[in-house]
């Protein structure tokens, strides 16, 4: 093993680490510079100014790898890389073992003056203390200048970093973890960051402040948000835990389960073309009881809730933003300001890209984008086919298990399907996404990353919820009745809702969904990173025994990260956050399991940024961005969908009206009976078994005149009856009312809770305040030095007037 350091002329005498000797003068005066505060000031409003320490500390902020067996034109390639590197300011040391070559990066103080001098003003007055915005020290506006500086370094040639990955000048290159070395911050903040990382801590607070200063302020509004979002699932868990109960205690004691389980002597008409036996109403007497755990009063409640919850969870994550946003005094920051200030470093003779758009561009965009949404749309309908194949085969299998429960069996393993179809097209779905949204030419990596997340969040919609939606709202529906079946193609007859309703079809199908993709996900997001990381280490043993080339080596052999990695985490918790909102008069559950994930979710989050994965780039923000949106545009999405799912798959529409116009207690209460009696009897219409087209369908119905199936026909001609077309009336003003109200709720609510605290609204005035005041105070002390120095002696000739 070998090292080599490269060392280079400084052209200014100081060192981010630490100045040699003191300095003086204000700003930049014959290549000498000085801070514009005093070190006595700042050492006591910011402790961690480097430019005020004296011993200097051996560090590495970025590491380049290469194999050992390159050919000549490679290496000099990488010569002119990092030589171009060294003539902005920065140091090189290469090192290498038996497998690889490494070539550590350091930047002198100089690549930071002119960030320095930018956003602190030097000539201005001297600040009582240093604001966090403006801080130029903090290790993720190191790390972020750093990577402005690799980023668009260019050899000779004008090949960038990427362009020698793609010819495997560098296999990789890579940020220092520094948790392990205690650097910046010491070791208060690296053993609160260990300590997070932790599985026993899951249910101890999270130092975002820590995170913030480590990892950047966009990966801490992400844990910020996530907490906050798990802290608010708290409630939304127990009241639909609490509408589970209560479902579960009348478990036995519903009436229209009593009268399904004794209802021996109804025959049901068959759902499916192989199913000759005679079904008898009793026999869905369990799946009758499961659906009423959650199809009953409380769902219609717990819908509105959970309306009413979304919107409170996303007005008071606003005030919460906002005081930590006020905490970091980033409530003036301006990412466009950042981005040009950081390539003009770079680069002075840099100029901001325009913003671009076209409607051709846009048309041809919309266009794909609606032919992608079709194709999801036409995914689902490949699921719907699957199901009616598997109810096929499933029913000609003389299995004892699967006998009487076809239905339940095709439903799960539709679950299953859907759920592979997810994972599969989650891959096609990104990189449709990446390509239109490349072609869209956005302006800068964040408004790449928000018209990014627009689109793919799109596609991830249908391709997670077309199946849903499928089964809340048109699966049974479109069927026709026994004896004129709408087929498929016509060969197979649509596959209609389980005998104990829709709802149990789409409870299963949520609950499959769900927790596979929680548990699996998060299974694979853990094991993935943790082989790889044991693989990698097996394979180059054995470490270097010099401490500086081993730390570089076991930053090699984490998982890598790109730009995306904090994406995928957010996008996930998207989808997490639809399924808890959308579809959950369906799913009381789903909170409670969201919420059981999430305490998982943030300490894996955790552990694979700090202990399995490389460290991210830190990116400043003041916002999740457009995710903001998407949560809005999911809470919305979820009053509609609940609304239709209480209004046309429950049965709760049904049942009220029956008690109210059909029931006993319609004309005149009755203390003794109750008022859903004989509502199974009404809501089932009658075939009678002659009526069948196919003779074959007629075997096994010798003794039987008719059967009975759900649906609201005249017994005489099979059309719609007349109840059919008053509950649908009912069904659609129930539907209106119903988002009226849980939209002016969630109106209510926004305009209730300011998105911005009293207290942060009066810090920024007060701050804006005393801006002014240095302002008019420091120009009242030039005004006054100016008048007390003496005229200069004038070389123009004086002009008389004649």
């Amino acid at each position: 093993m070998t090292s080599k350091l490269v060392p280079r002329p400084a052209t200014h005498n100081i060192s981010i680490y630490g100045p040699s000797q003191p300095l003086s003068g204000r700003g930049v005066r014959g290549g000498s510079w000085s801070p514009p505060w005093p070190c006595s000031v700042s050492r006591d409003a910011f402790p961690f100014n480097p430019f005020c320490h004296t011993k200097a500390t051996e560090h590495w902020d970025y590491v380049f790898v290469a194999k050992r067996d390159q050919n000549p034109k490679q290496r000099h390639q990488q010569q002119q890389f990092l030589q171009e590197l060294e003539k902005k300011g920065f140091w090189c040391k290469e090192m290498t073992d038996q497998h690889k070559r490494y070539f550590g990066i350091r930047a002198k103080s100089e690549v930071f003056l002119p960030y320095c001098r930018l956003l602190l003003e030097p000539e201005g007055p001297v600040p009582r203390a240093l604001p966090a915005e403006k801080d130029p020290t903090l290790d993720t506006t190191r790390i972020r200048i750093i990577h402005t500086f690799i980023w668009n370094n260019k050899t000779t040639d004008g090949e960038t970093f990427k362009d020698l990955k793609k010819d495997q000048v560098f296999e990789t290159g890579f940020f220092l973890h520094t948790l392990r070395a205690g650097i910046w911050e010491g070791p208060g903040r690296d053993k609160k960051l260990m300590t997070w990382a932790q599985w026993r801590n899951i249910f101890n607070n999270q130092p975002i402040d820590d995170i913030r200063n480590y990892f950047g302020e966009k990966v801490a509004l992400y844990f910020a948000w996530l907490g906050w979002y798990t802290y608010m699932l708290v409630p939304a868990a127990l009241m639909g835990l609490i509408v589970f109960l209560s479902g579960l205690t009348c478990f036995n004691t519903s009436q229209i389960s009593k009268e399904i389980c004794e209802a021996h002597d109804i025959f049901m008409c068959p759902r499916g073309d192989h199913l000759h036996m005679n079904q008898r109403l009793s026999d869905t007497c369990t799946f009758a009881k499961l659906t009423h755990l959650f199809d009953n009063e409380a769902t219609v409640f717990f819908a509105i809730f959970m309306a009413v919850w979304a919107t409170v969870f996303l007005e008071v994550w606003k005030r919460q933003r906002a005081r930590v946003v006020q905490d970091w005094h980033l409530y003036g920051w301006d990412e466009d300001e950042e981005e040009m200030t950081q390539e003009l470093i770079n680069c002075p003779q840099y100029q901001p890209k325009s913003h671009e758009h076209s409607y051709l561009r846009s048309t041809v965009i919309l266009a794909l984008s609606l032919l992608m949404i079709c194709f999801m749309i036409g995914v689902a309908h490949l699921l719907v086919i699957y199901r009616l194949l598997a109810a096929a085969l499933f029913s000609l299998w003389d299995s004892p298990f699967l006998k009487g429960q076809v239905t339940t069996a095709v439903v799960a393993s539709g679950a299953l399907v859907h759920y592979v179809a997810i994972v599969v097209i989650t891959k096609v779905n990104r990189r449709v996404a990446l390509k239109l949204c490349d072609y869209e030419k956005p302006r800068t990596l964040s408004e790449r990353e928000s018209k990014f997340t627009v689109k793919f969040f799109t596609l991830q919609f249908f391709a997670h919820f077309s199946s849903l939606i499928y089964i809340a709202f048109i699966l049974g529906r479109i069927n026709g009745h026994p004896g004129k079946s709408v087929r498929l193609a016509g060969l197979w007859k649509l596959e209609e809702c389980h005998a104990s309703g829709c709802m149990m079809d789409l409870f299963v199908q949520m609950a499959v969904i769900m927790v596979l993709k929680q548990t699996l996900s998060n299974f694979v997001e853990y094991l993935g990173p943790w082989l790889h990381n044991k693989w990698r280490s097996c394979k180059y043993r054995p470490a270097s025994s010099e401490p500086e080339l081993r730390d570089w080596q076991r930053n090699y052999l984490l998982s890598s990260v790109n730009v995306f990695s904090l994406f995928d985490e957010y996008m996930e918790m998207m989808m997490q956050y639809g399924f808890t909102t959308i579809f959950v008069a369906a799913f009381p559950l789903a909170p409670l399991l969201a919420l059981v994930s999430n305490l998982v979710e943030i300490r894996l989050d955790a552990i694979k940024m700090v202990r399995l994965r490389r460290r991210l780039v830190p990116r400043k923000a003041k916002d999740i961005g457009t995710w903001l949106q998407v949560l809005e545009t999911i809470g919305v999405l979820a009053v509609i969908a609940n609304g239709l799912v209480i209004a046309f798959t429950s049965e709760f529409i049904p049942r009220e009206v029956y008690k109210y116009r059909y029931g006993p207690c319609s004309r005149e209460a009755h203390p003794t009976v109750d008022c859903l009696t004989h509502y199974v009897n009404h809501s089932l219409s009658v075939f009678y078994i002659k009526d069948f087209e196919d003779p074959l369908q007629k075997e096994g119905w010798e003794n039987v005149t008719h059967c009975r199936y759900r649906d609201y026909r005249n017994a005489n001609d099979y059309n719609l009856s007349e109840q059919f077309w008053f509950l649908l009336a009912i069904r659609l003003a129930f539907l209106i009312l119903f988002e009226h109200v849980a939209l002016c709720i969630k109106f209510i609510a926004a305009w209730f809770v300011p998105d911005v605290p009293r207290k942060v609204n009066n810090d920024i005035l007060r701050s804006k305040f005393e801006r002014v005041q240095e302002k008019m105070m420091y120009e009242r002390q030039r005004l006054q030095w100016d008048r007390a120095r003496p005229p200069a002696a004038s070389s123009c000739p004086r002009m008389t007037s004649v």
